[in-house]
């Protein structure tokens, strides 16, 4: 509605009269389009060969969620064992904060000791408050200064803290996963959950490009238990709440007052010694105090016994989970390594009671659910195009020539993504989606116009030559005009698969529109070229008619 209504306001009323002849381009293409449908098969069998061709080289283009952020931050995790205290967490933090203090290429950063960085960015991989874990947020003074720092804290950290899992990595973009490379291992006894993960542990690590192989938790913890002798405690006066108020003042202290700081409260925590607090024999000789003020030695009442205890056990649909998860060197996708390891693990879970199961998480678990998602809507929008255009062309076999076309656009996704190294991703399908509705439009303007050609009285086989040479420039010029729009946005990160995806589809594909189209349309409708005179060449013919 609008561009009709620009054209009248500021067309001239006169148009000056444009030569109809053929420019070289034209004669050029026109030449080279008769020999194509005169050569038919020859044509179907190339276009079909670079299918088949792409199809195969889909494998060697590198798989990926999504890329990790151009921002500068790094995020630097400290974990330690899961029964480690805030005050040893501290300390590894200081051993990092260390490294970072002299950087040149560093501006500045936060530590998180006790619990992971606050949601500064949206899909930010929270953490739990837990003791044994620390996080520090580095922001670095550009993108090479990101990466710089990055290689000097991955050499460093495994010498200064060698009994830390440390893991460095950039903010993500699309849904946090953390560890790239996940297996999960479930089953309802811990223990046989733990006995099964550090075999998924080996085959993990039979991998050279997996790395930093950990779990998310595993290892028990040392605990002291006290047996109360109930009869010995009620003939004393004693009670399990006494008795645990008794060992609470010793080991974790007791508030006895508050100071005021200007407009703050603090606690006065009274507590004993370090020494003290952690030597089995100081509990043993703990006096308990009775309620008529004398005290009792706390075996007397009650005996320490030594045992071990998973301080952290995580469950998922309330069975326990342990999750095995790993890094990945270099520039190494996950599923890729999910791929080379896929046979080994089921090899595994073949031999796993019914009840315990292995299955791989993290980037390749939540790709899977993004893709799921797109293609549940895929029928559908499906279904609404072949409507459309079924009431548009009103024949089948028209509608079959305009949809065969759409494959063929993989031949450009697969040239264009192995050329520039972009990983076919979440948006690089988006952006495969969008490419088959703008290959299917030039497809039905070129088949429009070959039954506008036929119902002018022209032969069938000078209506193909006459309508793709008269929708030749159209269908080139809008592609280029969606090629050249997608420049901006292809050196970007999360974008630049999407533009390239479509770049190169959309310009295979319509030179496949021009080309292969044309014969396919004379070989399906059984189309052949009309006699011509002996003086005159048939694109001369065409052109006549």
């Amino acid at each position: 509605v609008f561009a009709p209504l620009i054209g009248v306001t500021i067309l001239p009323a006169q148009m000056r009269h444009a030569s109809h002849e053929p420019g070289p381009v034209m004669r050029h293409f026109r030449t080279f389009l008769v020999g194509a449908m005169r050569a038919k098969w020859l044509t179907i069998a190339v276009t079909l060969a670079l299918f088949v061709g792409s199809l195969f080289a889909m494998r060697l283009v590198p798989q990926q969620f999504f890329p990790a952020s151009d921002r500068p931050e790094l995020l630097v995790d400290l974990k330690l064992s899961e029964g480690a205290s805030i005050y040893a967490t501290m300390q590894r933090a200081d051993t990092l904060e260390t490294l970072l203090r002299d950087d040149p290429d560093i501006e500045r950063w936060t530590t998180y000791i006790g619990q992971g960085a606050v949601r500064f960015y949206l899909p930010l991989n929270v953490q739990l408050a837990n003791d044994f874990f620390a996080q520090s947020v580095v922001v670095t003074k550009s993108l090479e200064a990101r990466e710089r720092v990055r290689q000097r804290l991955n050499a460093a950290l495994p010498e200064k803290l060698p009994d830390v899992v440390t893991r460095i990595s950039a903010l993500e973009l699309g849904p946090p996963v953390g560890w790239p490379l996940q297996y999960r291992v479930s089953g309802p006894d811990p223990q046989k959950v733990r006995d099964i993960a550090y075999k998924v542990a080996n085959v993990v690590a039979s991998d050279p490009r997996a790395e930093k192989v950990n779990f998310d938790w595993i290892e028990p913890q040392r605990t002291l238990r006290l047996k109360v002798d109930q009869d010995q405690a009620r003939l004393l006066g004693l009670s399990s709440q006494d008795l645990a108020q008794a060992l609470n003042t010793v080991v974790t202290g007791a508030t006895v007052t508050q100071v005021r700081d200007s407009i703050y409260l603090i606690d006065v925590v009274v507590r004993a010694e370090d020494e003290e607090r952690t030597s089995p024999n100081v509990l043993r000789t703990l006096e308990v105090p009775l309620r008529n003020g004398k005290t009792v030695p706390l075996l007397q009442v009650a005996t320490l016994e030594y045992g071990l205890d998973l301080p952290l056990v995580w469950r998922r649909d309330r069975i326990p989970t342990l999750t095995v998860q790993s890094d990945l060197t270099g520039t190494t996708l996950p599923e890729t390594v999910v791929t080379a390891l896929r046979t080994k693990i089921a090899e595994l879970n073949a031999t796993l009671p019914p009840e315990y199961k292995v299955v791989p998480g993290g980037t390749v678990e939540e790709s899977a659910k993004s893709t799921a998602s797109v293609a549940a809507a895929v029928p559908v929008a499906l279904m609404v195009m072949l409507i459309v255009l079924m009431i548009q062309l009103q024949s089948f076999n028209r509608l079959f020539l305009v949809l065969s076309v759409a494959p063929f656009g993989l031949i450009g996704v697969v040239a264009a993504l192995l050329l520039s190294g972009k990983p076919l991703g979440f948006v690089a399908i988006l952006g495969v989606l969008a490419l088959v509705g703008m290959i299917v439009r030039n497809s039905v303007i070129l088949v429009d116009q070959i039954r506008v050609e036929m119902e002018h009285g022209r032969h069938p086989w000078d209506a193909v030559v006459e309508a793709t040479s008269h929708r030749f420039r159209p269908i080139l010029l809008t592609a280029a005009a969606a090629i050249l729009g997608m420049i901006p946005i292809a050196p970007t990160v999360f974008w630049g698969p999407m533009a390239y995806a479509i770049m190169g589809g959309l310009a295979v594909a319509t030179v496949i529109t021009l080309v292969f189209l044309p014969a396919l349309y004379v070989t399906w409708f059984r189309v052949h070229e009309p006699p011509r005179e002996p003086d005159a060449p048939a694109d001369a013919q065409a052109l006549a008619a």
